[in-house]
């Protein structure tokens, strides 16, 4: 191992030396202006001096982070950080991406690999004129490749997103009502507003994604990548070289995680010689991994991994003694990242629509708007077409020896759901299936019976749709407002139910409960008094939850998200749950209606500040979740990301943030600087022009 660390540092110290370094010495490719939030201003002099720009402003604020990834998608972290990356190696030699990324590295265009080798050389020649700004175990990953992009993201889409190793955790059965959510999953509101709907006449765009924030595959960079003919501004994950949350002078998009049924878990039956499909037998594909495992005294063990793989996909878990093979959505299709080239550099509707038909991200739900006026909602992925059964039955173990199971084709562009320029002037997804993306609803799910649910509930998007639905004329002003909204929709569906139910049901200590949450301002701003005995509630059998349909009385009906679900299935039951809540309150926090922001903090850095927001599951629209309580108090650890508020005027004119600050690389100021910002629900102004960047200067580096 110190043989392959040496011939590593040496690679980087000769490509810093060579002819090649000397052509893209500082200065050659561009420079970048860092404004005083920590955010990039990347000004290149042409496409791929661009991408090397990105790669060194990456490198600079999150190189530690930026490795360390790219060392999971090689499947070889565990070789510098030990066993804690064991799982992901495995997972990445089961799946085979080590070979698929080779292979799909060779099928990319001339244009844009060159694209993601200037990526990649940015990376490699920021760590070579800034080897001690990155620790010892991150430089033993260099020097990266764009093989390493790719890997990346081909991990990202389609193992951490799609199929991550926690899918065999616990292998599903038959389908069942889910139980209620003890802390938020990935997700996501977006909004676009029409011109009619928008005060100003100009559409408007909402990004608000809600992901983990402890540093890793799910944090967000902000930047700003300007060249010739090229002015975009936005948001991505960490390592991608593009950008998945964009806007420019002609248009932005935003994202949202969807559910594309893009992975299907197959029972495997063995026969001698292999396994039975279709009537025959087949022999399994075998393979062996080698996995190396750095050990605490620094030695390196070694791991062989034997891989059997079906027609369907890789033997990834057994169950009941038979073998369980994983088909996954997409890995047929490799140019995902430029197809986000091309969707955020198009400059009309027409070119986005070109880009989207290109069909190579295999999921997310894009919103988008621009300054033609167009708005659009689509269900975005790739949809397995799997006729016949419905979707009880693909979310359990399907039979691996039938032909007719193994699906091979996906809904086209034309065929997915979507909401084009609709006549309510607004579109909206907040995780939620697409039906109510238009609001009057403008799609119907019949069509896609056994593909997409038409089930799922989400009380966060029905607070969405209200908000939209009571002002008919939007302001720029309104939707920032309107995304700080802390009002929890559960509450105002249960809590009569839940005071009847106490009344009749209830012990003294849950009267005292019911007679705080009546005083309760229902929101979970800082200062709000019941907030955190309501969640308390929430959380407990007997409860309802703003994600789960058991619990209620009234069902959710798909046409009237607006007053469904509604009420309490067992009053008795909620009844007991809320003298549960209001005994562990008192012990926790010693009074009942002790404020939100008290216990819920946000520490980030050396900040600690009040919170305000709440989890999805109380209706909230300002997501913010929390970790399991520490001495009554729980730190915010998930929730608002990058934000940004966008108006199509011309010139486009945005404000954003950025919760947890734009770098995670130790000693910068900027990895809490904007915690106070989030805190006081304040979004700041995007620097949009060179002369408001170099008001605003912080520093400048040549590349």
């Amino acid at each position: 191992m110190r043989a392959v660390r040496f011939a590593a540092l040496l690679l980087v110290l000769t490509a810093a030396l060579s002819p090649v370094a000397a052509i893209a010495a500082p200065g050659a490719h561009g420079e970048i202006l860092w404004d005083s939030y920590g955010v990039g201003h990347v000004y290149a002099q042409s496409e791929p001096g661009l991408f090397r720009g990105y790669g060194w402003a990456q490198a600079k604020s999150h190189g530690d982070l930026l490795l360390r990834l790219y060392a999971e998608g090689r499947g070889r972290a565990a070789e510098i950080w030990g066993p804690s990356e064991l799982k992901n190696d495995r997972w990445m030699a089961l799946n085979g991406v080590p070979e698929r990324t080779q292979a799909w590295l060779k099928a990319q265009s001339p244009a844009f690999r060159a694209d993601l080798e200037a990526f990649a050389a940015g990376i490699d020649a920021y760590a070579a004129a800034h080897p001690e700004a990155l620790s010892p175990e991150a430089r033993q990953v260099l020097p990266v490749s764009a093989a390493d992009v790719i890997g990346h993201s081909l991990r990202l889409f389609q193992y951490v997103y799609l199929a991550p190793p926690t899918i065999v955790d616990h292998l599903p059965g038959p389908s069942a009502e889910p139980t209620a959510a003890p802390h938020e999953g990935a997700g996501s509101n977006g909004w676009a507003i029409a011109p009619s709907r928008s005060a100003s006449g100009h559409a408007m765009l909402l990004m608000n994604p809600h992901l983990p924030w402890p540093a890793g595959w799910s944090t967000y960079y902000e930047v700003q990548l300007r060249a010739p003919g090229l002015a975009l501004y936005g948001a991505s994950q960490v390592g991608l070289p593009v950008l998945r949350f964009v806007f420019t002078d002609y248009l932005g998009f935003t994202q949202t995680v969807d559910d594309v049924g893009g992975v299907t878990l197959y029972r495997i039956k063995t026969a001698p010689g292999g396994y039975e499909f279709d009537g025959k037998v087949l022999p399994f594909r075998t393979e062996q991994h080698v996995i190396r495992i750095r050990q605490p005294d620094g030695s390196l063990t070694t791991e062989t991994l034997d891989v059997r793989s079906t027609v369907h996909g890789p033997i990834v878990a057994e169950a009941d003694g038979a073998p369980i093979a994983m088909r996954v959505a997409g890995l047929d299709r490799p140019f995902a990242l430029e197809q986000y080239w091309r969707m955020q550099t198009a400059h009309d509707f027409a070119g986005y629509q070109r880009a989207l038909r290109m069909q190579q991200v295999p999921s997310f739900n894009v919103i988008y708007a621009d300054r033609d006026g167009h708005i659009q909602y689509l269900f975005n992925g790739l949809v397995p077409k799997k006729p016949g059964r419905d979707l009880a039955y693909w979310s359990g173990l399907v039979p691996g020896d039938r032909a007719d199971t193994l699906w091979t084709s996906y809904l086209s562009y034309d065929e997915l759901p979507k909401a084009t320029d609709p006549a309510g002037g607004a579109v909206q997804n907040s995780n939620d299936p697409p039906w109510d993306a238009a609001w009057p609803a403008v799609l119907d799910p019949k069509p896609y019976a056994g593909l997409i649910t038409s089930k799922s509930i989400s009380l966060r998007m029905a607070r969405g749709v209200r908000m939209l639905s009571e002002k008919p004329k939007i302001g720029f002003d309104d939707l920032i407002a309107m995304k700080w909204s802390d009002r929890s929709e559960l509450a105002d569906r249960v809590l009569p139910d839940l005071g009847a139910a106490v009344s009749q049901y209830g012990t003294d200590l849950a009267k005292q409960a019911i007679a705080v949450l009546d005083k309760w301002d229902r929101n979970t701003l800082s200062g709000s008094r019941g907030a955190l005995l309501f969640l308390d509630w929430v959380d407990r059998p007997g409860a309802a939850n703003g994600y789960v349909a058991a619990g209620f009385a009234t069902p959710y009906a798909l046409s009237d998200p607006l007053t469904t679900p509604a009420g309490l299935a067992d009053p008795r039951a909620a009844a007991d749950a809320l003298d549960a809540a209001a005994r562990d309150t008192l012990a926790t926090t010693g009074a009942l209606d002790t404020p939100w922001g008290q216990r819920m903090r946000i520490k980030l850095g050396d900040e600690d500040l009040p919170a305000s927001g709440g989890p999805g599951r109380l209706g909230v629209f300002d997501v913010i979740d929390f970790n399991p309580p520490a001495d009554g108090r729980r730190t915010a650890d998930f929730g608002d990301t990058f934000i940004a508020a966008v108006s199509f005027d011309r010139p486009t004119r945005a404000k954003v943030l950025l919760t947890y600050g734009n770098a995670s690389q130790p000693g910068s100021p900027h990895l809490s600087d904007q915690a106070p910002l989030l805190a006081s629900h304040t979004l700041r102004d995007a620097w949009l022009t060179r002369a408001e960047v170099e008001d605003h200067l912080e520093s400048r580096d040549s590349y």
